[in-house]
């Protein structure tokens, strides 16, 4: 079976695809510093704990292991943050990922699949949007992959062997069925955590940002897929390129929006606990609605999302901060 090197593997995504990649019989071995990202979520293979911008350690775990596909989830992924300290996400997502992008060119290793977002569309004009939308970003994270995608278009058009696949994420939530892993930030901005750890009484109050969009409720419409449906994209998207397939990029979404406040509401009806809710300025860099047109993954690479159920997703998730409170 293949060998995959996985970057930022021990972080809330990469934790599910290192589980999804181990259950399929892949052998795996995590890169990641650690900074926000925890051993325990690593269920498969093994860890080299290392920094991605050590180019020499990098350098080494991927000589060590000479994997046939390299996964790469180390990144920044804070919006509100981006906008505060651009600097820091144009280092880490961008920089960073051209370094790793140069070792895998010196180490001849072909296949590369990319963490990549729908904020590299901005506020499309069409809503589903697909791939052949513009690519406006409104905020430096977004930026940040915009650029990476770059990298990897003119790395692939200027020939040789080197392929890869983008997958561009639409709002990624819940957590595994088991509760073994799940997301387990310091500091959680993803709206389903913030409303399941308001419902513990572990924040105040929920902030919803913003109440004034063209949206019919007035707040921000996103699509949220299940972190194992978004897992199981990675895997075609694997099976792709080392069966030869060419680069390409995908959406992973379902293609259905859901607003805020039906997220707050479906957070209160599944947890029994009817939290604060405050409501809040817009924050500078959220777009009014992003759904996705997930046709081109399905039709292309037989990708069949299984739990495109928002109810399924805050459950899942819900039962997740249930087992985080008794680990700690």
């Amino acid at each position: 079976m293949a060998k995959i090197f996985v970057t930022g593997g021990a972080g809330y995504i990469g934790s599910h695809v290192v589980k999804a990649l181990g259950e399929a019989g892949y052998e795996v071995r995590t890169y990641d510093n650690l900074s926000t990202g925890n051993r325990w979520a690593i269920l498969h293979g093994d860890l080299v704990e290392g920094d991605i911008a050590d180019r020499e350690a990098l350098k080494k775990a991927l000589q060590d292991f000479r994997p046939d596909a390299v996964m790469h989830f180390a990144a920044f992924i804070e919006v509100a943050e981006s906008v505060r300290n651009p600097l820091k996400y144009y280092r880490n997502n961008t920089v960073n990922a051209l370094g790793l992008l140069e070792t895998l060119r010196e180490l001849h290793i072909p296949r590369f699949i990319f963490s990549s977002t729908a904020a590299v569309y901005g506020t499309p004009e069409t809503v589903p949007v697909n791939e052949e939308a513009q690519l406006a970003p409104i905020n430096p994270y977004g930026a940040s992959k915009m650029m990476t995608e770059r990298f990897l278009a003119d790395l692939a058009a200027a020939g040789g062997d080197f392929a890869y696949v983008a997958l561009r994420y639409f709002n990624v939530a819940g957590a595994d069925p088991h509760s073994r892993i799940g997301q387990c930030y310091k500091n959680p901005t993803h709206l389903i955590t913030r409303a399941l750890k308001t419902a513990l009484g572990e924040f105040d109050k929920l902030q919803v940002f913003g109440t004034d969009y063209p949206t019919p409720d007035g707040t921000c419409i996103r699509d949220y897929i299940h972190v194992d449906d978004l897992a199981a994209a990675h895997l075609v998207a694997l099976r792709h390129l080392l069966d030869g397939g060419g680069s390409d990029i995908f959406n992973c979404g379902y293609g259905r929006g859901y607003s805020v406040r039906e997220v707050v509401e479906t957070a209160k009806r599944i947890t029994g606990v009817d939290f604060p809710v405050e409501e809040a300025p817009r924050r500078e860099g959220d777009p009014a609605s992003l759904i996705a047109d997930s046709s081109k993954i399905s039709a292309n690479l037989g990708w069949q999302p299984r739990f495109a159920d928002l109810d399924y997703i805050v459950q899942t998730a819900w039962d997740w901060e249930l087992a985080l409170r008794k680990r700690a």
